[in-house]
């Protein structure tokens, strides 16, 4: 018997245009056909999850992986483990903060040889702007990068400086003609806010207090008029100030060529809620308050956001200063790629999230953003069969044992999520079912 034709079976199988009772077809890890109720044929075993949810694998369109040069912060294979425990069948690897940073062609190539043998799901790569390398961009465009990443703050790697309005203009007219996207980091620094947070270096109040929603709502108008002006694909990552939802909104109306995301993270927790001292949250832009996360969920459901990236990006125990709950001086950033999936069920049923929503936020739209809407994130016929499979009403604790990512360090540990990852299929291959990780290096490196 052909061991690459099966079907896979239950009662919620998430179609394009449909919830319901279907088989799904694999042939040679595409999807060969999808046909109603259970599927009865010798050339095809059947495997019934019964009710469990069979959708599109999840698509991250933000993922720092941090390999080669800072490997011990992640790497591909313990990122790609984890993604795929998640249900995420594909991530775009951010060009920092490996090191090199990815924003030569040279710097490309290391990191797609470090990748090699160690993408478990499939993953594509950014290219970055920083000052003084636009005339990089032809050729990392040709070599197959997705989008560009810039920074208006400082990243936190000197390796990766921020870049000002003239060198975005610059990086505007080299991809003029391009469907690439830029991708933005949203904060424009003014006046001091830090006072607070010098003084009391552990409090959650006073680090959401240095980094004001302003900054962000200046840079998201700024990236507005580039992209209007310029007419060119512009994504505003990690959104966290509701208060630009306005300004996004009259430019979409406008037809502005403009994406937005936003991450679990802004949608799951609130800032009243976290903790001083505990640096597992701290993130920039930060997690801000109740009554803006809300609204996010709103802009979230209507479509004003886009899609959904995590921005995992871990780092070692020694730089996040979790002895000390040193929010100044701890690195920025959610360890969180695992639970992204359930995060989102979890808290977002409260507010109407559906099947069809989670579809359309972590598959479809982020597929078409990624250029891989003609193969990824829809179960549909000639599609690739990564595949997530999952229990929408199973209810687990995240403990540390369970987190699969490199470092043990994530806010979501000791929460109670609804939403368990039963299995996670890669061209037709079950690459991770419950715990463990079933099959190695089954991705593809994806290249536009």
């Amino acid at each position: 018997m052909d061991s690459s034709k099966f079907a896979l079976y239950s009662r919620q199988v998430v179609l394009p245009d449909s919830i319901g009772a279907y088989s799904i077809l694999i042939n040679q890890g595409k999807i060969q056909d999808i046909v109603q109720g259970p599927y009865s044929s010798d050339d095809y075993p059947i495997i019934d999850y019964e009710d469990a949810v069979i959708m599109p694998g999840m698509i991250d369109p933000h993922v720092h992986i941090n390999e080669p040069g800072r490997t011990e912060w992640e790497g591909f294979d313990s990122g790609c483990t984890a993604a795929a425990a998640g249900g995420i069948t594909t991530l775009v690897e951010m060009p920092l903060n490996a090191s090199p940073v990815t924003t030569t062609t040279e710097a490309l190539r290391l990191k797609l040889a470090a990748a090699a043998s160690k993408t478990h799901i499939h993953c594509g790569f950014y290219g970055g702007i920083v000052p003084g390398n636009h005339h990089e961009l032809q050729a990392l465009s040709a070599a197959g990068v997705i989008g560009f990443k810039v920074f208006l703050t400082h990243s936190g790697i000197d390796e990766f400086p921020n870049v000002d309005e003239a060198t975005l203009k610059a990086a505007y007219q080299t991809l003029k003609g391009s469907s690439l996207p830029i991708l933005a980091h949203c904060e424009l620094e003014s006046g001091q806010h830090d006072s607070y947070l010098q003084k009391e270096k552990g409090n959650y109040q006073a680090y959401l207090a240095s980094r004001p929603k302003q900054w962000e709502n200046d840079a998201v108008a700024l990236m507005i008029d580039l992209a209007r002006f310029y007419q060119h694909p512009t994504h505003i990552v990690h959104l966290s100030s509701a208060q630009a939802l306005p300004l996004i909104r009259s430019a979409k109306a406008s037809s502005v060529p403009l994406t937005v995301e936003t991450c679990p993270h802004y949608l799951y927790f609130n800032a009243e809620d976290i903790p001083n001292n505990d640096t597992r949250f701290k993130c920039a832009p930060p997690i801000r308050e109740k009554e803006n996360n809300e609204r996010l969920w709103e802009a979230v459901l209507d479509g004003s956001i886009d899609f959904i990236g995590s921005d995992h990006s871990p780092a070692p125990p020694s730089i996040k200063a979790l002895n000390s709950g040193n929010l100044l001086d701890a690195w920025g950033g959610i360890s969180a790629i695992q639970y992204s999936l359930p995060a989102l069920w979890t808290k977002g049923q409260k507010f109407g999230l559906k099947l069809e929503d989670i579809r359309r936020l972590c598959c479809e739209a982020p597929a078409a953003f990624i250029g891989y809407a003609a193969s990824k994130g829809r179960l549909a016929k000639g599609y690739d069969a990564d595949i997530v499979v999952w229990q929408a009403n199973q209810f687990f604790e995240v403990t540390r044992s369970t987190i699969l990512a490199r470092h043990k360090l994530s806010p979501y540990e000791n929460q109670q999520l609804q939403g368990q990852v039963v299995a996670t299929y890669i061209k037709g291959t079950k690459v991770f079912e419950p715990t463990k990780l079933v099959a190695r290096n089954c991705g593809d490196l994806l290249r536009l």
